[in-house]
């Protein structure tokens, strides 16, 4: 369950950052989307 949680996350932001970012702003924020998404599925205990 965690690995859907952190998957559709990681897509879900990275789409958000994709269409509201510039390129490389959209590429440099991988990495916090990458741990955003990693807190929510793993340590957040919401799931």
């Amino acid at each position: 369950m965690e690995r859907k949680v952190f998957w559709t996350a990681f897509i879900v932001l990275g789409l958000f950052a994709d269409f509201l970012l510039p390129v490389w702003w959209a590429l440099a924020a991988t990495v916090p989307i990458a741990y955003i998404s990693w807190w929510v599925a793993y340590r957040s205990d919401w799931f």
